[in-house]
């Protein structure tokens, strides 16, 4: 007796370019956000807009670190303690990326609130420059435009990938390089409302930014919960069930020994395993019947990784959802 692995999974010919593009964008990310983070931090001065923007920079490493990490682990082939192989990985990385979305998030939340209550007014000072004091606030929006152009083509070309692969930790981050440069954009208001002598406008910015990475780390992480609790597949935004589980209940249907059907898939990383249940209408050549209907599943789409086929004698006693 030996333990049985499911399918191998292959990304298909057609998609390894987008692969390969996706995890060069991303190591593109990673070094692009460790100088955006140094420059931020040098010409961060007293402004609570500032310090959000350069928390958001931080935060928006670790998806695409956690990508390119789940990238090495997720091909490994399947063994006796993991019959299923390491695709998954990628739910993994999508939970690590959510949740420190979240805690950053709070944390600068926190800090841009307690700053506002106490009144507190940031200053900007200035650093000489050919003999002569120049406003520190120039320095200060010219690193909030280095941390927003380069973020809007990043977050751009990623999202389609995002979408051909299933792969949602790479939807994630390209959505953290929206919020990276609208963080930009708003902490140059606040600069800007700083030097005008408007002292609250950098903390009200501020607060709206690290508002809207809360909204979004609990929105993701609501999202990779999910996954991890084995929700039916659902398409790379999660605002619906994936079309291929309608085309896995089209395909059984279809066949003429098959009376009804049930379909439980899960999500596996970028692709789908789970069962199929069954009514046949005759025993006859069964077992054969069920190879080819699992053979012509399997052919759908490469995401259907591995499919389980059992008959059964009817669903009374199968919860309904």
């Amino acid at each position: 007796m030996s333990i049985g692995h499911a399918v191998e999974v292959t990304i298909p010919d057609n998609l390894q370019a987008d692969y390969r593009k996706a995890i060069r964008l991303e190591w593109i990310t990673v070094i692009y956000l460790i100088s955006v983070a140094v420059v931020m931090y040098l010409a961060s001065g007293n402004s609570q807009a500032m310090e959000a923007a350069w928390i958001e920079d931080v935060v928006g490493i670790f998806p695409a670190v956690a990508f390119l990490v789940a990238s090495k682990i997720h091909g490994k082939p399947a063994t006796d303690r993991f019959p299923y192989g390491f695709q998954k990985a990628f739910t993994v990385a999508f939970v690590g990326a959510a949740i420190a979305l979240l805690v950053l998030g709070l944390y600068a939340l926190v800090t841009s609130l307690i700053a506002l209550i106490k009144a507190e007014h940031p200053s900007i000072g200035t650093f000489p420059l050919f003999g002569e004091e120049q406003w520190l606030g120039w320095l200060m929006l010219a690193a909030l435009m280095y941390s927003c152009i380069p973020a809007i083509i990043l977050g751009r070309l990623k999202l389609p990938l995002a979408k051909r692969l299933h792969e949602k930790v790479l939807f994630v981050d390209s959505h953290a390089q929206k919020a990276d440069w609208l963080t930009a954009a708003g902490g140059m208001v606040g600069v800007i409302g700083i030097g005008f002598g408007i002292w609250w406008l950098d903390s009200v910015v501020a607060i709206a930014i690290s508002s809207s990475i809360v909204y979004d780390g609990i929105t993701r992480t609501w999202d990779s919960m999910k996954d991890l609790l084995e929700e039916m597949p659902m398409t790379t935004d999660n605002k619906n069930i994936h079309p291929l589980v309608n085309d896995v209940i089209s395909i059984c249907l279809q066949c003429e020994w098959v009376t009804d059907v049930r379909v439980r898939l899960r999500e596996s990383g970028m692709v789908f395993v789970g069962d199929v249940l069954v009514i046949p209408k005759q025993n006859d050549n069964l077992i054969d019947r069920i190879a080819q209907l699992r053979e012509d599943l399997m052919a759908i789409d490469w995401k259907i990784a591995d499919v389980v086929i059992s008959p059964v004698r009817d669903f009374a006693q199968l919860r309904e959802k």
